[in-house]
């Protein structure tokens, strides 16, 4: 119902981003994620109990199926470190993320259709203005970019993620991913055309019509298996383009950048493995 990539975005920074801050956060997702969804349909407090009775059984099931399966991931990354990355192993591992993800968003689908049932159809109207809304102020700050400005956000967002792994670049380091950043194509329009068409299915489904959360979720898959060839291709592209570049990048890093990775990399395994045993602990507490 609600626009689950954004909730699922608490989900992602936690996975990618290491910090103090990382188990305090995790463990108020039950606060966190109704925050989220108010965004998109305020709840009435019937509805915000019914919410945190579905996000309970979620988090559970994230806690102990799920963060055990990124500690793997990130196993295997710290052990590909020891010797050169090619594209391809890049690949490889933006594909566990990419599965982990779509675990995610199955998951996450099932409990804001189950609240989708729950809200009114003045929540569904304004749900539906916010996606509309959305729409035209990305339109606006994408569309309205001239390609120099295009190529300079892209590379900052290069320099920017690089940065959170490997500290400090060095001034080869900033003109290689210029470089990479120069050989991106711009998606903007086209996936734009995409949302739009998928907003003018989605009012459809919203209708509520007996079997409208089956249909949902048939539509989700069918979006994700049918993009146009146009989105796809520049999409598959600039991929490759970034594979690429983090290749590069992870092979000529420094031995600082390397220590400096292998930290983070570690200080996330281990906020992980805290949280999987605070959640254990809390299993086997009986209770008051």
């Amino acid at each position: 119902m609600v626009r689950f990539r954004k909730i699922c975005l608490v989900f992602c920074l936690l996975l990618l981003g290491a910090c103090s801050g990382t188990t305090f956060l995790y463990n108020r997702l039950d606060f966190v994620l109704p925050w989220y969804v108010d965004d998109y349909a305020q709840l009435n407090s019937q509805q915000e109990t019914y919410l945190d009775d579905l996000l309970s059984p979620f988090l559970v099931w994230h806690r102990n199926q799920e963060l055990p399966a990124y500690i793997k991931i990130i196993g295997g990354i710290e052990g590909r470190l020891d010797q050169p990355l090619t594209p391809a192993d890049v690949a490889d591992i933006f594909a566990e993320f990419e599965a982990a993800w779509l675990r995610l968003e199955g998951e996450a689908l099932d409990w804001l259709l189950e609240l989708g049932a729950q809200l009114s159809d003045e929540q569904i109207e304004g749900f539906l203005e916010v996606m509309s809304e959305q729409q035209e102020e990305y339109g606006e700050e994408y569309l309205e970019r001239t390609d120099e400005e295009f190529y300079e956000d892209s590379y900052d967002n290069l320099v920017d993620n690089s940065k959170e792994y490997l500290g400090t670049l060095s001034r080869e380091q900033r003109e290689q991913l210029g470089e990479f950043s120069g050989q991106l194509l711009r998606s903007d329009q086209a996936w734009l055309q995409e949302r739009a068409e998928w907003m003018t299915q989605l009012a459809v489904l919203l209708e509520r019509s007996p079997g409208w959360q089956q249909r949902v979720k048939e539509a989700v898959v069918a979006r994700r298996e049918n993009l146009s060839p146009e989105y796809l291709r520049i999409y598959q592209h600039n991929m490759n383009v970034i594979f690429e570049a983090i290749a590069h990048l992870l092979n000529g890093r420094s031995e600082r950048q390397d220590r400096y990775l292998r930290e983070k990399l570690s200080d996330v395994r281990e906020d992980f493995e805290t949280l999987i045993a605070q959640g254990q602990s809390q299993a086997e507490s009986p209770p008051d």
